[in-house]
């Protein structure tokens, strides 16, 4: 990272660089987000013309009153991302009525391939963090197309749900969600894995201050979290709390934080797992991926992380019959 460094310090702001594709919901809360943080310039890229530019604009007007001093850059293209330290990708469509999951990954594939080369040209130097849906398949596309270590090539899901699962602990127990830490493994979807035995209170396991039946419950509500704020909204999708949560692995980067946090990372026979991208703890910092961490699983857990993983190679496989019917 010492030839990056330079190159920050020697730009015209000495801040970081991050580059957000697709200037959406989730895209322009992250900008919003990050720009309220201070230590990065931000560039929006959307294909629709005016609209990253736009919110560029609006956001950099909120600075004096709220206090920052980042600059918001929108584009309909990569050449202002040049040089990024970090760049996310939010663009894709979300699956819409009548649509398949054919169509769904089709479509998407082929808009993260895009992005990812436009990436590796502009800025060979960045981490990438994959948000598109489906989220797990989407990093697939990202490390194939990007050629790089899977260090740098990482996805947003975990932080996300372990968020989730944290909010319905402390509102059942009815205590600071501060004090909650809790952790999710498996793919973005509702096959995830809720490890309550490793999710605490103030250094509590929960098992020993919520009932069975009810952590049963709650494990249920995280899986199909995002499903429930669709059914909520009627139309669209949870944007802040998967904003926020991009931020949270973008600052543990860009900082060098050294976070633990669940992450969707290409396993290569960690957890028993080989050639899957899955989310499980990691050591978050400078170059990425620093570590993965191993934590010892149950029988039921590992089978239940196992079929979580099957479900991501389901994708992999439809994504494989798609490029061989092309």
């Amino acid at each position: 990272m010492a030839t990056d460094i330079a190159r920050r310090e020697g730009g015209s702001s000495g801040r970081f660089k991050v580059t957000v594709v697709g200037a959406g919901m989730v895209g322009g809360t992250v900008a919003q987000l990050l720009a309220q943080r201070g230590y990065a310039d931000i560039v929006l890229v959307d294909i629709v013309e005016g609209m990253p530019q736009g919110k560029a604009l609006d956001l950099m007007q909120a600075g004096p009153v709220l206090g920052y001093d980042s600059r918001l850059t929108g584009a309909n293209g990569y050449d202002e991302s040049a040089g990024s330290d970090v760049v996310v990708i939010t663009s894709g469509i979300a699956r819409k009525p009548g649509m398949s999951r054919d169509d769904l990954l089709k479509t998407n594939m082929r808009i993260v391939e895009s992005v990812t080369k436009e990436i590796v040209s502009t800025s060979p130097n960045a981490i990438i963090i994959v948000v598109s849906n489906p989220l797990d398949a989407m990093c697939h596309v990202a490390f194939d197309a990007a050629g790089w270590p899977r260090e740098r090539v990482i996805g947003q899901a975990g932080v996300l749900d372990s968020a989730r699962f944290r909010t319905f602990i402390a509102m059942e127990l009815d205590v600071s969600v501060a004090d909650v830490s809790a952790f999710v493994l498996g793919g973005h979807g509702d096959t995830m894995v809720p490890l309550s035995r490793y999710s605490t209170v103030a250094g509590i396991p929960i098992p020993e201050l919520i009932a069975p039946d009810r952590i049963k419950a709650i494990e249920e509500r995280t899986a199909n979290g995002g499903a429930e704020i669709v059914s909520l909204l009627k139309s669209g999708s949870a944007y802040y709390a998967p904003a926020s949560s991009v931020v949270d692995m973008v600052e543990a980067v860009l900082l060098d934080k050294k976070r633990i946090v669940p992450t969707s990372v290409l396993l290569q026979g960690e957890y028993g797992i080989e050639g899957l991208y899955v989310g499980v703890p990691v050591k978050l910092g400078a170059r990425g991926v620093e570590q993965i961490i191993e934590i010892s699983l149950t029988d039921e857990e590992q089978a239940a992380l196992r079929s979580s993983a099957d479900a991501v190679q389901g994708l992999v496989d439809a994504m494989e019959r798609l490029r061989s019917e092309a």
